[in-house]
């Protein structure tokens, strides 16, 4: 498929989206109940599953850090979550990039001198890939953090935003991205506009640079919308069960 034929001259797109629009997103918190703090997600068709651990005593002696808490992350793929049913290792070079693109990106916001001489595990886990895998992981874990009472300095919101025929497009799915659209992850704090993390996997002309960039940052505003709103609704049945 070409990709003149992913954006319509209407400006509509496979999935009937305007090229701002963002997919339909479904989250929930304390889905897991074995784990310190869990949240569920789906953007579009891509769904996963993010449960933490933590602080708790390191794994490994020789891994403490006397000063801070120590951040491990593990990233998999279910074999079922796309047509190729290909299974992947958590020791698979993709998942471990995506590992440390996450870690890194939580690192800076996460206070871990608060919690120094412990370990913090993030288990992220895709169900179904239909594109923007990492956004959809970094707003997981964000969740999964916070129901876990982890302290942080802020959200972290990630959106995806990319280029169809030099049209900007926000939030894209699997099939624009197998399409060789030029796609930038941006995520951000949504109280200061700080940017966490941008990752691109393929070239976009400069010229197209500051507006796709501009774009996702829109999204991930529209994404701590939502999160947020998650968020508060779930504190407030806590606070109305302990209340009763």
């Amino acid at each position: 498929m070409s990709r003149l034929e992913l954006l319509t001259p209407e400006g509509l797109r496979i999935d009937g989206r305007r090229a701002n629009e963002l997919r339909r997103i479904t989250a929930k918190t304390s889905v897991f109940s074995q784990a310190d703090g869990s949240a569920y997600i789906e953007q579009g068709n891509t769904k996963c599953l993010a449960a933490v651990y933590g602080p708790r005593e390191a794994r490994y002696r020789q891994q403490l850090q006397s000063d801070r808490a120590l951040l491990n992350v593990e990233f998999n793929v279910a074999p079922f979550s796309t047509s190729e049913r290909k299974k992947r290792s958590k020791n698979d070079k993709r998942s471990l990039e995506m590992a440390t693109f996450i870690r890194q990106t939580f690192e800076p916001v996460i206070l871990t001198k608060q919690l120094p001489k412990s370990q913090i595990d993030i288990y992220l886990q895709i169900f179904q890939h239909d594109g923007g895998v990492l956004q959809c992981c970094i707003n997981a874990a964000t969740m999964a953090l916070i129901d876990a009472g982890i302290p942080m300095i802020d959200y972290v919101c990630a959106c995806s935003a990319g280029c169809i025929d030099k049209v900007p497009v926000l939030d894209l799915n699997n099939l624009e991205e197998s399409s060789d659209t030029p796609e930038l992850t941006v995520a951000i704090l949504p109280r200061t506009g700080k940017v966490n993390l941008v990752e691109m996997e393929s070239r976009l002309h400069i010229e197209k640079l500051e507006s796709v960039t501009e774009l996702a940052s829109q999204g991930c505003m529209q994404v701590h919308k939502v999160l947020d709103s998650v968020i508060r609704e779930n504190t407030e049945y806590l606070r109305d069960r302990l209340n009763t």
